[in-house]
């Protein structure tokens, strides 16, 4: 399994949205901006997050994102579905021909589903708001680093 960029893309926008957008929506120009993401790409990761529900837009020059839901109730899952749809492991299908199906049985049960599991239980309990929390962790500790 790989993480795509436009994952990667997608959680790094929501998190910035989530820091700044308190008390005002974002403009996607300034969260690309601040995250060195092309907009129109940003643009395209936005309309399926729009559609997912995750993020409300408001048009017009005063205009911009904000997130629809809390950031306690957004999680990593429900992202990841947005942007690249089931981000499960495909299941293993025995060949045609094959001798001995009990392999892909085995393969399936004891390596797939136990992956897939994991993944559910990390990415479904992982939310928007613990993201957002260990960001904001990382940049109070970079701020009080000195280099010489």
């Amino acid at each position: 399994m790989k993480f795509s960029r436009k994952s990667r893309y997608g959680l790094s926008a929501l998190i910035d949205l989530a820091v700044n957008s308190k008390t005002e929506q974002v403009s996607l120009c300034s969260i690309a901006k601040r995250n060195s993401i092309s907009p129109q790409y940003l643009e395209q990761i936005f309309a399926n997050l729009r559609r997912a529900g995750i993020v409300k837009s408001i048009k017009g020059s005063q205009g911009g994102y904000f997130l629809k839901g809390s950031p306690s109730e957004i999680t990593v899952a429900q992202v990841l579905e947005a942007l690249e749809g089931d981000y499960h492991i495909e299941a293993e299908k025995a060949p045609e021909d094959s001798s001995s199906p009990g392999v892909s049985v085995t393969i399936q049960t004891r390596v797939i589903d136990e992956i897939n599991r994991k993944l559910d239980d990390v990415l479904q309990n992982v939310t928007l708001a613990d993201l957002e929390q260990d960001y904001l962790e990382n940049e109070a500790y970079n701020q009080n680093m000195y280099y010489i």
